[in-house]
């Protein structure tokens, strides 16, 4: 059987997290919470909800997934699948079951959950980021040749394409980077349709003016860096 560990940076989410763990199946070995800087009983709350609780204070994206990267790097016993995971509560958690099942039954290396117009609660995206999805993926296909449709966080992919991928960004831009090197290094991967739903909270990054223009900027800037690479 698969040992899949799932990864999920928290920003003040104590409202949310307990829920995104309550609601990942058993399937899973390790749930592990990454605070990142939360000043509020995000930590707390996770712990007792059963999962494992680091705590990284640099902030950004990239910056709590590393860290639990690291995590996973001291261990003996190494998982063969890793599934990102919003804490807001977006997602539904129980569809991880969806995302693995193609790395396990077809062995493709990488899977998104992509996050469908049908399948979308009304107003759980933005306009902004309905179009920053749009126009990543437009020149992810225009330049690469590429099939995705969007960049949605809920994503599953082997451990070791994780390790090859030798991921960097510390921030916004680690989605795109992570679907850009999986193209440049011609990876497998699938799109699954999920579900999704308004956040509990206040997004940090879509919900406010500096967040969209900075993760906008950097995302357009990792796909001009790798199609002339």
């Amino acid at each position: 059987m698969a040992i899949i560990k799932v990864i999920i940076p928290a920003y003040n989410e104590e409202k949310a997290i307990g829920h995104v763990i309550a609601a990942i199946p058993k399937i899973v070995n390790e749930i592990i919470v990454i605070s990142n800087n939360s000043t509020d009983n995000t930590k707390a709350i996770a712990i007792n909800a059963g999962a494992t609780v680091l705590s990284e204070n640099k902030m950004g994206y990239g910056y709590a997934c590393l860290k639990g990267l690291g995590h996973i790097a001291s261990q003996e016993i190494k998982p063969d699948i890793i599934v990102f995971l919003d804490g807001d509560y977006s997602d539904f958690p129980e569809e991880l079951t969806q995302l693995v099942t193609p790395i396990i039954d077809e062995n493709i290396d990488f899977v998104i959950g992509s996050r469908v117009s049908t399948l979308r609660e009304k107003g759980s995206m933005t306009p902004q980021q309905v179009f920053g999805n749009w126009l990543a993926c437009f020149l992810m296909n225009l330049f690469f040749d590429a099939k995705f449709t969007d960049l949605g966080p809920f994503r599953a992919i082997k451990y070791q394409t994780l390790l090859d991928l030798q991921m960097q960004d510390k921030t916004y831009g680690w989605t795109v980077e992570m679907q850009l090197k999986i193209l440049k290094q011609n990876f497998t991967y699938v799109e699954i349709p999920v579900r999704y739903k308004n956040r509990i909270g206040v997004s940090k990054v879509s919900g406010t003016l500096k967040g969209t223009i900075m993760a906008g900027i950097k995302i357009i800037s990792w796909i001009f860096k790798y199609t002339f690479k």
